[in-house]
């Protein structure tokens, strides 16, 4: 008992369960914890643009291998591509079957359209053209203060590729940038220590704001798509797991730490910097990493994927309006363009499902308004999903490249364990 009481995950598992007993007991004192969950994931996104910049451009400039930085980045698009397609259809599949919305019959035109105007209109302020262009940073230095991924990887790969061009004359600088990565890890090794502090401030607050009996109404519903993401990943992701020769409960049991914030906090990008490091460890090349996981987070989303098919179809079920099979391939096209970038956007989950919605006009924005109280519930989810897709694609593309076996990575998440927090 007292070895598991020295780690990380014991006491994020123990600060999330006090934050959720304390938000049901004293919802609102709970709610002024809300600055210490805020404030932790503040203090870990400032890490994670220069993580991520030094990661991409030491692997790069180390390697100088180009072509094959390009073979990685087609093999990830490529896999990423397919996982959420699957995840998508998985989510279409399940509300067909289990019909979660029947029985709902609510009249559209009672709903308060005013309480998701604001994501209605976030979900159309942002052309396709002006997504793409946002990834080009205004200033070098601006890639790296504003928090954009996509920005920050653009600004890495071309550094690395520069590096790499320039041969051992870069030397000295990838040697500081090596040295630097270094020191940001420890940084953040450092702030980890009170990620149960931030887990119990961010639960506290969501119970404490929204409070179990919002659950009730539409508990059906959540619990389906809980579900539907445990199968999706301990089952579709399980098989692709054991295909590139490691076990999926392995892995989670691996990443549990890291699973439990994402849990506490209710953000996948918590956690960005300790999983890049963390698949290091297990025998992944910087590159690979570098490159899949930051791409990951705008590009497979598996649990924002199976999200909004399955709420989709929900609310067209809830509302009586129920969608041919035209109507539901289209929203599964649709969905595959609003999901790319989601994890950049504030409330990026519901944003894209209000987007996801312009392509059934049979279902209103206003019909939003019906899950619009369970959706912070539903976040832990998709976060949690989002994490085991992007670890999962990490390994398997590092498989495709030859970089590990399956018996080293089996040996790996054996041997490896959660570093203690005293």
């Amino acid at each position: 008992m007292r070895r598991v009481s020295r780690t990380l995950y014991f006491w994020v598992l123990l600060a999330v369960v006090a934050g959720a007993v304390f938000g049901a007991l004293s919802p609102s004192a709970a709610i002024a914890m809300k600055p210490l969950g805020d404030g932790f994931i503040k203090l870990i996104r400032m890490m994670v643009a220069p993580i991520v910049f030094c990661t991409i451009v030491t692997g790069i400039a180390q390697v100088r291998d180009l072509p094959r930085v390009g073979r990685v980045g087609l093999k990830a698009l490529i896999y990423f591509e397919l996982t959420s397609t699957v995840a998508l259809g998985v989510g279409l599949l399940v509300a067909n079957l289990a019909r979660p919305g029947d029985g709902f019959h609510i009249n559209p035109s009672a709903l308060d359209a005013t309480a998701v105007s604001q994501y209605a209109s976030a979900a159309h302020n942002q052309s396709i053209v002006e997504f793409l262009l946002n990834i080009i940073p205004s200033t070098a230095v601006s890639a790296l203060s504003s928090g954009e991924i996509l920005q920050v990887l653009l600004l890495a790969l071309l550094t690395g590729f520069g590096a790499a061009l320039v041969g051992p004359k870069s030397e000295p600088v990838v040697t500081f940038i090596e040295a630097t990565l270094q020191v940001l890890y420890r940084v953040v090794g450092l702030i980890m220590w009170i990620a149960p502090i931030g887990a119990f401030g961010a639960m506290a607050f969501t119970i404490g704001k929204f409070g179990w009996h919002s659950l009730a109404p539409l508990a059906r519903f959540m619990g389906l798509f809980y579900v539907t993401c445990g199968v999706f990943v301990f089952g579709i992701l399980g098989i692709v797991s054991k295909v590139a020769g490691f076990n999926i409960f392995r892995l989670a049991a691996y990443l549990k730490t890291e699973l439990l914030t994402v849990l506490g906090t209710s953000s996948s990008e918590s956690v960005l910097a300790q999983l890049i490091e963390r698949l290091e460890r297990l025998g992944c090349r910087r590159t690979t990493v570098g490159l899949v996981v930051p791409t990951g987070y705008s590009f497979n989303l598996d649990g924002t994927a199976i999200y909004l098919s399955l709420a989709a179809i929900f609310l067209a079920q809830a509302i009586d309006a129920p969608l041919s099979l035209g109507q539901q391939l289209a929203v599964l096209v649709v969905a595959m363009v609003t999901s790319k970038g989601a994890a950049t956007v504030t409330g990026g989950g519901f944003i894209t499902l209000a987007a996801t919605l312009t392509a059934v006009p049979s279902v209103p924005v206003a019909a939003l308004a019906i899950i619009l109280g369970i959706d912070r519930f539903m976040s832990e989810a998709r976060s949690l999903t989002n994490l085991m897709g992007n670890a999962v694609a990490t390994l398997v593309v590092s498989r495709l490249e030859g970089e590990v076996t399956g018996p080293q990575l089996v040996k790996a998440l054996s041997t490896h364990g959660t570093p203690p927090i005293l």
